[in-house]
């Protein structure tokens, strides 16, 4: 195989201190569908999920950390760490340009990011909602979006 049919560019997503373990499970479903090549949590860990019905943590890496230093230090050489959060310096969805290479984090619907993580992230990102959505759901907007800009 030639170097010039290799596919540049990769993501992967993850939870900090996700609320419950079916929204892990339903990302990480996402996540195969939507082609990351890596999935992971920070803080607390989940161990299969009933909503993984697909089986990603058996088909992509997973990797747990065990708070967000530890996480940023393992970021990908080269890769752009988004944030997924309702906040003022978030950009739209519908106006961001994914980076290549990059790596998504989301705060659970309770608690949104911690403020290291909104200071640490390359980008912010949010929706056109007044309020939280599911995490799962957000990962999943996400993602969808990322496939559909990088296919025009």
């Amino acid at each position: 195989m030639k170097v010039d049919n290799l596919k540049q560019g990769f993501f992967g997503i993850g939870i900090q201190n996700g609320k419950t373990p079916e929204n892990l499970g339903v990302l990480w479903r996402s996540a195969q569908n939507m082609g990351a090549s890596y999935i992971f949590t920070i803080g607390k860990r989940y161990a299969k999920q009933a909503s993984d019905t697909h089986k990603a943590t058996g088909a992509m890496p997973y990797f747990h950390y065990k708070d967000f230093d530890e996480f940023y230090k393992q970021l990908p050489k080269g890769a752009m760490l988004v944030g997924v959060e309702l906040d003022d310096r978030a950009v739209p969805l519908e106006t961001f340009e994914h980076p290549k290479k990059c790596v998504y984090l989301l705060g659970a619907e309770d608690h949104g990011l911690p403020k290291k993580a909104l200071e640490k992230a390359h980008h912010l990102v949010k929706f056109n909602t007044t309020l939280s959505i599911n995490v799962a759901v957000a990962g999943s907007i996400v993602m969808y979006d990322r496939n559909l800009k990088s296919s025009l």
